[in-house]
Formats: C-alpha cells, structure tokens, sequence
C-alpha cells in the first residue's frame, strides 16, 4: 500500500467526508491524526480506524482557533515525528438570504471554512519546509466556482478558498516536494445538510444527484500522488460552470427555482444547526441522501420546475 505508514491530519474527521477519508486513509496503512471539536465524536471514528489496523491519534480542535490548530500540528509531529499530508476539510453550511442571516452566522461559516483552512496552513507548512516534502490538501466545493442564492457565507468562505490555494500553489511552486490540491465536490450525501444553520423556515434537501462521500474520500488519497491540482467529483453538476459564465441571467433564474422548489420544501424551525457547537456524538459519514426514492422524487420535482420556467419564458411578450 502506498501510503503505508505516512502520517495523515484530518480535520472535520468526525463526519461525512472527513469520517470516511480516515477510514479509507486506515485502510491504506496511514497513521491518523484525527481533529475536530468533540473528542467522543472523535474516538468513535479512531475506534473504527484501530480496526482497520491503524494507528490514530486524537487531537480535539477547533479550526477557527489558530492556537489550536497550531498545537495539532505539533501534536502530530509530537507524536508520530512529521506529517505527510494534511486534509483541510473542517466546514460548516448557512442556509438563509444575506440579509435574513445572522451576522454571528456569517462570520462562523467563513472563520471555519476560509479561516480554518488558513490556519491549517500557517501550521503546516513550517513542518513541510523542514521535511522538504509534504501535501497540503484543501476541501472546497463546486460552488468555489459557481454560486447560488441563500448560502452567501458558503459561497464567500469557498470562492476565498479556490483563490487561496491558487496563491499557495504558485508560491510554492519552487518548492518540489511541497504539493497543494483542492478537491470540489458537488452534492455529496453527508449529514452536513442536516447539520447547517437555517433561518428560511424550510427544510433543506440537497440539489441532486448526490455522490456518496467515498468518493471525495478516494479523491483525497489520490490527490498527492496526482499533478493536478484540481478535482471535481460530482461531474454532472459541474456541467453548470459553462452555464454559470457564458448565461448568468438563465443560470440565476434555474438555480433560484430549483432552490425554492427541490432544495427548500416543507417547514423546519430556525436553528444555528452545529455551525457553533459540535452534535453530541460522531454523525455518519452518510447523510441518508441517497436512498432509492429520494433522487427520482427530486429529480421529478426539479423536472417539474424547470418545465414551469420554460413555459413562463415562452408565454414572456416580445419587446
């Protein structure tokens, strides 16, 4: 196995993508570094990774704290002497417009998923400049490239994210052993939709089809062995990025219909989600996004929706 015995950090290791790239990087021979802020949460991922013959060290952190985030990389070179590959994957998700959306929120959701990230690489590089060798690996999102309605501070803190890395990468780009990557998944079945702050008073369901967070996981892991610096995963969503540049009217008008009519439906109570405090136990890799019924009844509604735009546009009087 090819990364037998390299020393991986993972933070946002509790959940969804973070839990299922632990356990895959377990599986793989790696010795773990596992970060996220409940350290029972943390111990239930470390328990499924000794299973897989790992070794793992828990590290309870929270990314928005610099301090912290510089005490895991000293704990993990504390611990197992050097680190070979750190997953910047710690995130959390709003769902409201800009203006309906707490200023609390906002700044959250931007100091955990551009700010924790900075943090993440202010640590590590210092440790990858004296090994000479490292990989820095950072979880954006396709909406890093593209955008949507009622998540503003997602789609700040991603797009910060994409150019951030885009300035490491060229500033490292003297530095051969120092690699940098960013991985943009699409829809991805995690709890983090269960999980998001919401003051739209509706319940959030995801924009179909969504990918199962195994596949980000295997992204991640091949990642430093790949020269490219970008991967999508969700490749039938990203075929919105040529729409999203070359139409942006069109572009905005489906995806704001397809945020009313498929992402936000029913009735849900106003809540800060987990965007400031962890759930009291380890959440499952899997959000339970994709079983059998959900994508066609979605994906009959988005239909739907999107014949009932069309229809509005042809009935539009000629200027």
């Amino acid at each position: 196995m090819r990364d037998e015995g390299q020393v991986v950090v993972i933070t946002g290791a509790s959940s969804g993508i973070g839990r299922a790239t632990a356990r895959r990087y377990a599986s793989r021979g790696a010795r773990l570094v596992l970060a996220s802020r409940s350290r029972e949460a943390l111990e239930t991922v470390a328990a499924e990774c000794r299973e897989r013959g790992a070794q793992v060290s828990v590290v309870p952190t929270d990314v928005t704290q610099q301090g912290e985030v510089r005490a895991l990389a000293a704990s993990a070179v504390a611990e197992f002497g050097r680190i070979d590959v750190w997953v910047g994957n710690a995130g959390v998700f709003s769902y409201g417009s800009f203006e309906s959306t707490p200023e609390r929120v906002f700044r959250q959701v931007v100091e955990t998923n551009l700010m924790g990230q900075v943090h993440g690489a202010r640590a590590v590089l210092p440790y990858f400049r004296r090994q000479g060798s490292g990989t820095l690996v950072l979880v954006g999102s396709l909406y890093s490239r593209v955008s949507a309605r009622d998540i503003s501070p997602y789609i700040a803190s991603k797009w910060g994210l994409l150019g951030f890395a885009e300035v490491l990468r060229q500033e490292l780009r003297a530095s051969r052993g120092i690699r940098v990557r960013i991985i943009l998944p699409a829809t991805i079945d995690t709890p983090i939709y269960q999980h998001a702050a919401n003051v739209t008073g509706r319940r959030v369901h995801p924009l179909p089809p969504a990918s199962s967070p195994e596949r980000v996981a295997r992204a991640i892991v091949r990642a430093p062995r790949r020269r490219r610096f970008t991967t999508f995963v969700g490749l039938s969503q990203r075929s919105v990025i040529p729409l999203h540049r070359a139409a942006p009217p069109l572009y905005d008008g489906l995806t704001s219909l397809l945020k009313r009519r498929v992402e936000l439906r029913g009735h849900a109570p106003l809540s800060d989600g987990t965007v400031f405090e962890p759930p009291a136990n380890a959440s499952s890799a899997t959000g339970g996004w994709r079983s059998p019924m959900r994508p066609i009844v979605a994906l009959g509604i988005a239909a739907g929706a999107l014949a009932l735009a069309a229809v509005k546009g042809q009935r539009k009087p000629s200027a």
